[in-house]
C-alpha cells in the first residue's frame, strides 16, 4: 500500500515538476512578452465593460501578485531540479576523476615495467655484444692457429723434401 501511495505521489510530483520546468522554460520568451502585453492591454479595456478603475487595479494587482508567487515557486522547483542534476553530474565527475587517477597509476606502473624491460633488453644487448666479441676473438685465435699449422706443415714438407 505504501509503495502505491509513493508511486502516486511521484507520478503527480513529476508531472507538476514537468509543468514547472516547462513553464519556467518559456518565461522571458517572446511569446511570454506578447501574452503579458495582451493581458495588460486587455485588463485596461475592462473600462468599456463597466468596471471602475479601482476594480481594474485590484484585479491587476491580484493577478500580478499571484503570478509572481507561482512563478517564484516554479523557479524554485526548477532550481531544485537543476541542483539534483548538478549533484548527479558531480558524482559522475568524481567517479571519472577516480578512474583517471587509477588509469594514471596503471600508466605509471606500465611505464616502470617498460623501463625495466628496456634495461633488460640493453643488458641482453651488451651480453650479446660480449658473446659476439668473444666469438670473434675465438675465431681470430683459430685462424691464427691454422696459419701457424700451415707454416709448420710447409716447414715439415720442406724438411722431407730436403731429406729425399
Amino acid at each position: 500500500m505504501k509503495e502505491l501511495i509513493k508511486k502516486n505521489v511521484e507520478k503527480h510530483s513529476s508531472s507538476l515538476e514537468g509543468f514547472a520546468l516547462h513553464t519556467t522554460k518559456h518565461i522571458g520568451s517572446p511569446l511570454s512578452l506578447v501574452v503579458h502585453t495582451c493581458f495588460f492591454v486587455g485588463i485596461f479595456s475592462l473600462q468599456w465593460f463597466g468596471f471602475g478603475f479601482d476594480q481594474i487595479m485590484l484585479i491587476l494587482t491580484t493577478a500580478v501578485s499571484l503570478e509572481a508567487i507561482y512563478l517564484s515557486i516554479f523557479i524554485q522547483m526548477t532550481i531544485n531540479h537543476q541542483a539534483h542534476k548538478l549533484t548527479a553530474v558531480s558524482k559522475d565527475v568524481e567517479e571519472i576523476s577516480d578512474d583517471v587517477e587509477e588509469i594514471s597509476k596503471d600508466i605509471d606502473d606500465i611505464q616502470e615495467d617498460v623501463e625495466e624491460i628496456s634495461e633488460d633488453v640493453d643488458e641482453l644487448g651488451k651480453q650479446d655484444e660480449r658473446k659476439a666479441l668473444k666469438h670473434q676473438s675465438e675465431q681470430e685465435k683459430i685462424y691464427h692457429i691454422e696459419n701457424i699449422l700451415r707454416e709448420l706443415l710447409q716447414e715439415i714438407r720442406s724438411f722431407e723434401d730436403k731429406k729425399k
